[in-house]
């Protein structure tokens, strides 16, 4: 996949967590997002994040714009060498949380983007790619 204008940050704690919100928002207002798409867009960074601080300790989020045909939108790509998930389908459901956490992570983040898709493989690490379309 071809990100353009690609920004990297890297994600240990909560602090990185506000710096990829942040960017995660200054880009989708560069694409020209409502005020509303922005917030939902830096609500989704923020939900997967918080997971790699929580789960994996640290991680990597590289987000951008992504093109298909006419269309145009931004791709969040987080990436982390944590323990992984055992059962993605099981984790998605709203409710369920291995944390004492309310368990909307990753099923919110879904709703709130156009495109989720997780890749997880139990002690190497997950990847999960977001993208929002204009």
């Amino acid at each position: 996949m071809n990100i353009e204008n690609e920004v990297r940050v890297s994600v240990c704690n909560e602090m990185d967590v506000v710096i990829a919100r942040q960017r995660g928002r200054e880009i989708a207002a560069q694409l020209g997002f409502s005020r509303t798409n922005t917030v939902i867009i830096a609500t989704a960074i923020s939900e997967i994040a918080r997971n790699q601080v929580e789960y994996a300790q640290n991680g990597e989020m590289r987000m951008g714009v992504v093109r298909n045909g006419p269309r145009c939108g931004i791709v969040i790509i987080a990436t982390d060498q944590g323990p992984g998930i055992p059962d993605v389908e099981k984790a998605m459901r709203d409710g369920f949380s291995t944390s004492k956490g309310l368990g909307l992570g990753l099923g919110g983040a879904k709703r709130l983007m156009d495109e989720f898709t997780v890749e997880s493989k139990v002690g190497r690490g997950t990847k999960v790619t977001m993208k929002k379309w204009l």
